[in-house]
């Protein structure tokens, strides 16, 4: 398959997503000054369509009831309400949409940057993939790493640590440069409070869910706790995900997995879904389950 091919092809995959993101309002992290809104209208001129907030974007034209209309569509970034010029979309409409759509094109083919690992201190390694292309075109390389890694892997670890933090790229790496560090640090402060053992975080390009399975393999670990960069989709491109995996080994089970999801801006902040991770982290240890096996336990 080439790369034009594989274009195409995860345009016609991102065409066909629809927005999971919670219906919530937006809850910043850390308390500022509250923007003034901006209110456009159809033909407005705006120098960066993305900063239109999509819940306040109201272009349907002699509407019934407005004001109704307009509190439900608050509570979503759905697009609805875009009105119509004749039988098509509106061009504004069109050009948020093209805006969006590019924006998570660019998530899924971008790189993190090569210094990152170094600047934020964690331990850099890769899966068997060589390129974006092969991770894209090949998820079974992104679950395992050769010798050279896990060795690297290995070293690091003195003693099978209770629990292990993974940072792996995923299919967004906009994801992991906008939430992956303050949901860590806050992570980390919850594992200590708690007195929980972790060791040195690593970081993984090419990554998927399942490289944390190997992980797992290779440091003995009780507990691993993958960030990884969701699918991205219209609604935002830097969505990220944790998953708590007990007892994780290659061939564990999907459904062993706790997940935390739409960590971003206009899901859950990231500095409250690494606080929530750490007591959800704390449970699974004492019920020594995790996935559909904690809810099962918690319902008995």
């Amino acid at each position: 398959m080439t790369k034009e091919q594989l274009t195409a092809l995860v345009a016609e995959i991102l065409g066909q997503m629809e927005p999971t993101v919670k219906g919530s309002d937006y809850r910043s992290a850390t308390p500022g000054p509250k923007p003034a809104d901006k209110h456009h209208h159809d033909g407005d001129f705006v120098p960066d369509i993305t900063e239109l907030d999509l819940r306040k974007l109201y272009l349907t034209e002699a509407p019934a009831d407005k004001e109704r209309f307009a509190k439900m569509k608050a509570k979503t970034p759905a697009r609805l309400g875009s009105g119509k010029a004749g039988p098509r979309y509106k061009t504004l409409t069109m050009l948020r949409f093209r805006a969006d759509h590019a924006a998570a094109q660019d998530a899924v083919f971008s790189e993190v940057d090569t210094e990152f690992a170094k600047k934020h201190d964690l331990l850099p390694t890769k899966t068997r993939c060589d390129s974006k292309d092969e991770y894209l075109t090949r998820p079974d390389l992104g679950r395992c790493f050769d010798e050279h890694n896990a060795k690297a892997i290995q070293g690091v670890i003195d003693t099978p640590p209770t629990v292990q933090i993974v940072i792996g790229d995923g299919l967004s790496s906009a994801a992991i440069e906008a939430n992956a560090m303050d949901c860590m640090a806050a992570l980390q402060d919850g594992l200590k409070l708690r007195g929980i053992q972790y060791s040195k975080p690593i970081f993984v390009r090419y990554c998927r869910v399942g490289a944390g399975d190997a992980i797992g393999d290779i440091t003995g670990c009780e507990l691993v706790c993958v960030l990884v960069g969701e699918r991205p989709g219209l609604v935002t491109d830097k969505s990220m995900s944790i998953y708590i995996t007990y007892k994780p080994h290659t061939g564990v089970s999907e459904s062993s997995r706790t997940v935390i999801s739409n960590i971003h801006a206009q899901g859950t902040p990231a500095v409250e879904a690494g606080a929530y991770a750490a007591e959800l982290i704390e449970t699974i240890l004492k019920r020594k389950v995790s996935g559909v096996g904690l809810h099962l336990e918690a319902a008995r």
